[in-house]
């Protein structure tokens, strides 16, 4: 596996699993990915081929505010990260289920 690759198999983080995204892929084919604050779109599309071996047709990315939260007395912030959606080709699918 070539240096590029693994640069690239880092860029995806984790799937985002709830029932927004559930029903996102279900109707348009389209997955939501928690993905590194620095990616961009190319990275991320070549990132997903590349793991579930699929044609990416677009992405979509959005930067997310984290939240500032109190613990008590200690004010405290989530860190920001980025979330993109993967929108793929007619005739190919990703099944997280048999992962």
């Amino acid at each position: 596996m070539s240096m590029l690759n693994y640069t690239l198999a880092s860029v995806l983080q984790a799937p985002i699993i709830s029932e927004k995204s559930t029903v996102a892929a279900e109707s348009n084919k389209q997955f939501a990915f928690k993905v590194q604050k620095n990616a961009t779109k190319t990275q991320i599309k070549k990132a997903v081929e590349l793991m579930f071996q699929v044609q990416v047709d677009s992405v979509r990315v959005l930067n997310v505010k984290g939240k500032s939260k109190r613990f008590g007395q200690i004010l405290g912030k989530r860190s920001d990260w980025k979330k993109a959606y993967v929108k793929l080709k007619e005739g190919h699918d990703i099944d997280f289920s048999a992962a």
